[in-house]
């Protein structure tokens, strides 16, 4: 770590040369931030808000660190957004703007190859120590070497990081990449301190000391945890913060299933639900609570790209190599029936990984910049990369006649045969693999899509595991296929390398469940990172969403294109909705509970 920071005349030097560069309150991924330096709120934030009260979240699964930067372990979610804070902050109004929390200003080099942050002098710990230069080297360097993947991905990009002044600092890149200085931005910054003598990738629920809104009050791992606001906190009166963190008290129940978490909320121990289910939501909300007016329903219509969730396939096993086979499976789920029957119809499908998006690729040709990005890997490319593709679409009815004859024929061509009654391989091999479920996630789905492939003579089976044997195995890729989720953003960056790129095809704990291994994929990421150009940047993105997509890696299901939520009538919200839409993302940040 030491050999990271330099000092003495090389950091004179630096100073000197950071002069030159105007330092500003905010940046922006294209442009410059919309927000003036003497904004007084974020948009969407209501500064008038009043603070106090409690708010309870209710969670599946459970806890058993309080380290949620580490592999090992699983510790509540709130910990990053409430305890711990980062050097920048978000604007949800704007794809992807970032303005001072820790750090007063930012100034970048003209090619944004280097970074510079000062700290606010007033910049303080929970316990009143300061946050320091030391503090927020010593953060990103552990993070990198001892934290998440998703941590060191970036963090190989940085060629040194020195101190150039009492609370001022600086990081020279070693390549270009134009999101890299919000990236690093959004890192959170721990007390060095705090963590003398302890090791930091083991799990453990030592409470953490943060410079955050709130800090970490009684819990019991598996039950619940809360989070009691700081009165002394020292951001409060910053204008990123005006209107946010109005609770005294934030509150995580945990609950062994869905079901039972639902049964918390009907009986009034739960302030918030969030319901996935049209067809629940339309059935199953005519309780007491939303009668009598306790509980207000309401449905948010958002902006957000769909993202990707579904079945994913494995490449790692051999039985998924093929394309053929991949297509087959995706011809034999019938997502129209499940749709209908789930859902209500109520839900759009996922066409691609930025669907509900101008970065969607859309259902034509790739053409212009799309289609000259992606030429010179054309012989990589699966069919229909560069012509016009769509998912397999039915008729709705449950047998799915025409698809599952289209699966038994791409079955063929792969070397599949049925052999009295099982599909079998030219050595006689039967087509058989495991879908890996967490206890109660979609397992309504799953069995459909079973039946569909039983009648194609593949052999399913399903295992049924708890939440930490889940991760577990999806971390070391243990599995044939599972179900997981990737949630987009108008502004996709380095985290599409941790998602897509080849390395995680053997390196443990990426997102690259499948195991990707694109050159065409990771040349459009490394485009999207380079370019200063908003178009060359869209159509990098759409070609990169051409890519995944045609490449038959997941089995999409359909998406809520408006968000159900159910709440206790004493909560409110602001009116303004950010541009990237619904407001559940944003509980409880800008919500307040009204007095009395």
């Amino acid at each position: 770590m030491i050999g990271r920071v330099v000092a003495g005349f090389l950091a004179l030097v630096l100073g000197t040369t950071l002069a030159a560069a105007e330092p500003s309150h905010g940046i922006a991924m294209y442009g410059d931030p919309s927000l003036p330096p003497d904004f007084v709120s974020l948009p969407y934030a209501n500064p008038d808000a009043p603070k106090g009260g409690t708010i309870v979240f209710g969670e599946t699964g459970g806890f058993d660190s309080l380290n949620p930067y580490i592999l090992k372990g699983r510790a509540p979610w709130g910990i990053q957004s409430h305890v711990f804070e980062t050097l920048m902050a978000r604007n949800w109004d704007e794809p992807f703007s970032l303005y001072g929390l820790l750090a007063e200003s930012i100034e970048t080099g003209p090619e944004r190859e280097w970074v510079a942050f000062t700290l606010r002098p007033e910049a303080k710990f929970s316990d009143g120590s300061p946050v320091t230069v030391e503090d927020v080297i010593w953060s990103m360097e552990t993070l990198a070497e001892e934290g998440q993947p998703r941590y060191r991905n970036a963090w190989e990009k940085v060629r040194s990081i020195e101190q150039t002044g009492e609370r001022s600092f600086r990081l020279d890149f070693s390549e270009p990449d134009s999101e890299l200085p919000l990236i690093i931005g959004l890192r959170p910054i721990l007390k060095k301190a705090d963590w003398e003598g302890v090791d930091f990738a083991q799990s453990s629920l030592r409470v953490p000391t943060g410079s955050g809104p709130y800090r970490i009050g009684a819990f019991e791992p598996g039950r619940y945890i809360r989070f009691e606001r700081n009165p002394e906190y020292w951001g409060r009166d910053l204008p990123i913060n005006r209107g946010l963190n109005n609770f005294d008290t934030i509150r995580y129940d945990y609950f062994v299933d869905s079901g039972v978490l639902f049964q918390a909320f009907t009986a009034g121990a739960l302030s918030v639900y969030r319901e996935s289910s049209p067809a629940r939501w339309a059935s199953e909300f005519g309780f007491p609570a939303v009668t009598s007016g306790a509980v207000v329903k309401a449905e948010i219509p958002h902006g957000r790209p769909s993202g990707m969730e579904g079945f994913v396939f494995n490449l790692r096993r051999p039985v998924f190599e093929d394309w053929r086979v991949r297509d087959a499976l995706l011809h034999a789920f019938n997502f129209e029936f499940v749709n209908r029957t789930l859902n209500g119809g109520a839900f759009p499908r996922r066409t691609s990984y930025f669907a509900n998006s101008e970065l969607a690729m859309g259902e034509g040709p790739a053409e212009g910049r799309v289609r000259a990005l992606l030429e010179p890997f054309a012989d990589s490319l699966l069919p229909d990369a560069l012509e016009a593709y769509a998912l397999p679409a039915s008729d709705g009815s449950p047998r799915n006649r025409s698809n599952m004859r289209r699966a038994a024929q791409l079955l063929a061509e792969a070397g599949w045969t049925v052999q009295e009654g099982v599909l079998r391989d030219a050595s006689g091999a039967p087509f058989a693999f495991d879908i890996l479920l967490m206890n109660g996630q979609d397992e309504a789905v799953t069995n459909v899509f079973v039946d569909a492939l039983r009648q194609l003579g593949i052999q399913v089976g399903v295992q049924l595991v708890d939440q930490a044997q889940y991760n577990e195995r999806r971390n070391d890729y243990d599995y044939d296929m599972m179900i997981n989720t990737w949630n987009m953003s108008l502004s996709p960056g380095n985290e599409q390398m941790l998602y897509w790129g080849s390395a995680g095809v053997t390196e443990p704990g990426t997102r690259n469940y499948m195991g990707v291994a694109s050159p065409a994929a990771e040349a459009m990421i490394a485009h999207m990172l380079e370019t200063r150009d908003e178009a060359e940047f869209v159509a990098a993105v759409r070609a990169l969403d051409r890519v995944l997509t045609t490449g038959r890696y997941v089995i999409p299901f359909g998406f809520p294109d408006v968000s159900y939520v159910a709440y206790k009538a004493d909560l409110r919200h602001p009116e303004v909705l950010p541009v990237y839409g619904d407001w559940i993302g944003w509980l409880p940040e800008v919500w307040w509970q009204e007095p009395g």
